[in-house]
């Protein structure tokens, strides 16, 4: 097997993408090697959600071509090998299902729809565990607190055991405890070897787990590399503000890794 990074898990190129006729993703290359943690950084209306989402074929793409574990997308079919969780919603989707019973339709994949065997049942215990959430196992997963759902949201993509999980702000809108939950588990996904591609406003608790930062701004690809230091907007490369102590007269000052 090759190392870590220089074995494409997931290859973009010259991806353009619209939203009805809105061109969302200019033309981006985007290359995600095997082992790697990527975060995808930016703006709101950047083009991140739309990137991760075209990949997955949610999105069609208008030119450019995708490729998962070296196979075009439209030809790819192991869908087991990638766990995908959504911007935040509810777990449940809107039908009364138990913590379980949410968790356990993720490992479908692998069961190919057929009966639950004993490692399937293993497999969601261990992912329900994974996320803290193993004593709620058998509770209505609507009425869980939205950090609480994020989380069995997690597991849901876990129980298959993906080589490569895609995450879209994982972190949004949830608690400090299950925020310091969701990244001390997804320290052992990576650990154990997962490649990662997170969409994050961003970077706080994941920080130190993250190898490269695409910075996307009007749906192009404005830094690829090092993760900026600082966190939150004025961190981004490219960021131009105004600071109200600026001498009277002067333009937007630019902050970031490309000033």
């Amino acid at each position: 097997m090759d190392e870590a990074g220089t074995e494409p898990v997931i290859s973009l190129r010259k991806v353009s993408a619209e939203l009805g006729a809105r061109p969302v993703l200019r033309g981006i290359d985007l290359t995600v090697g095997r082992g790697e943690v990527v975060a995808l950084l930016g703006a709101n209306g950047s083009g991140k959600s739309t990137a991760v989402r075209s990949i997955i074929g949610q999105v069609p793409v208008s030119s450019g071509t995708i490729e998962l574990f070296g196979t075009p997308r439209q030809s790819f079919r192991d869908w087991a090998r990638l766990g995908y969780v959504p911007q935040r919603t509810t777990a449940s989707g809107g039908v009364p299902s138990t913590v379980a019973e949410v968790v356990s339709s993720g490992r479908l994949s692998r069961t190919r729809f057929g009966a639950f065997r004993a490692a399937d049942r293993e497999a969601v215990r261990r992912a329900l565990e994974q996320v803290g959430m193993a004593d709620r196992a058998k509770d209505s997963a609507g009425a869980l607190s939205g950090g609480q759902q994020q989380r069995v949201l997690i597991a849901r993509a876990l129980v298959a055991e993906p080589e490569l999980l895609i995450m879209d702000e994982p972190m949004a809108g949830v608690d400090l405890g299950s925020q310091e939950v969701l990244a001390r588990t997804l320290r052992g996904q990576v650990e154990a070897g997962t490649t990662v591609l997170l969409v994050l406003h961003e970077l706080g608790p994941l920080e130190p787990l993250i190898d490269r930062a695409v910075v996307l701004r009007d749906g192009c690809v404005l830094h690829d590399g090092p993760p900026p230091r600082a966190l939150g907007q004025h961190a981004l490369p490219g960021h131009d503000h105004v600071h109200p102590h600026a001498p009277a007269g002067t333009g937007p000052i630019r902050t970031g890794l490309l000033s």
